[in-house]
């Protein structure tokens, strides 16, 4: 088991934070104490033209929110499994220790920055894991008391029934924490679809003002063309292809306007 010094220290060394853009708010900048060398969370307000801001993609939260789902899902088979094999199951502490080590690995996946993964990208996640609902330290203890009631299982020991009383017993804290947490990431993944398309908003409309001056400029350049005669038959061609482009952006705008409200 963890002793309490070593539960504070994984506390306080949180993984680094990269800024996201899935809400309005600034997220805290994570710097490097040059005495401790320990991480330290800056209130700098970022500018959401920082470049160290991470976009995520709706594949990535897809990632995320199936990872947090297969934890919950984990547990509640390696319990299981972990019951059968004290009832004498020959399988089932295998399948077990299967159970447990897609657990650990998607909780490491979440929390550690890496390929597509942004690891712990905002206060709320923050909050969830190493704040006042300490998912973390309730997630590692449960990987701790699994690893030791599966050892203690397969040596036949006498500690067997009491550590995997002890590891049923908290299935019930650690299911609401994980259920609690999946909603962060749900919750984050819709603000993160509402930027977006508020953001996609914002650039059709210049695109769509952009097109109509375009036009504006191709009706002028016919009229003058028009007034030119003979010498303004090419200068009219020009501008029927500058109006036609013009009217195939609008017509763009339109349905990707029309994407986005949906």
């Amino acid at each position: 088991m963890m002793t309490q010094a070593a539960l504070r220290e994984t506390k306080t060394a949180a993984p680094a934070l990269p800024v996201a853009v899935n809400d309005a708010h600034a997220c805290r900048a994570v710097i490097i104490s040059p005495e401790s060398g320990r991480q330290m969370e800056s209130e700098t307000v970022v500018s959401p033209e920082d470049a160290s801001m991470v976009p995520l993609s709706g594949e990535v939260f897809g990632m995320l929110i199936n990872l947090s789902g297969r934890r919950r899902f984990t547990s509640q088979r390696l319990v299981l499994y972990a019951v059968l094999a004290s009832q004498g199951d020959e399988n089932a502490a295998a399948i077990a220790r299967e159970a447990l080590g897609l657990f650990r690995g998607a909780h490491t996946s979440l929390l550690k920055r890496s390929g597509d993964l942004p690891g712990v990208f905002c206060p709320e996640l923050e909050d969830a894991y190493f704040g006042r609902m300490e998912g973390d330290r309730h997630i590692r203890h449960f990987i701790d008391i699994a690893e030791r009631t599966l050892n203690a299982i397969e040596d036949k020991l006498r500690a067997a029934p009491e550590l995997l009383a002890e590891l049923v017993r908290g299935t019930t804290t650690l299911l609401a924490i994980l259920n609690q947490i999946t909603s962060v990431y749900e919750e984050q993944s819709k603000k993160h679809a509402r930027l977006m398309r508020n953001q996609l908003r914002g650039i059709m409309t210049e695109i769509e003002t952009i097109a109509r001056e375009a036009n504006m400029v191709a009706l002028n350049a016919r009229i003058v063309a028009a007034r030119s005669g003979q010498a303004g038959k090419e200068f009219s061609v020009v501008a029927g292809v500058l109006s036609n482009i013009t009217n195939e952006i609008d017509n763009l705008v339109k349905a990707a306007l029309k994407g986005a409200a949906a």
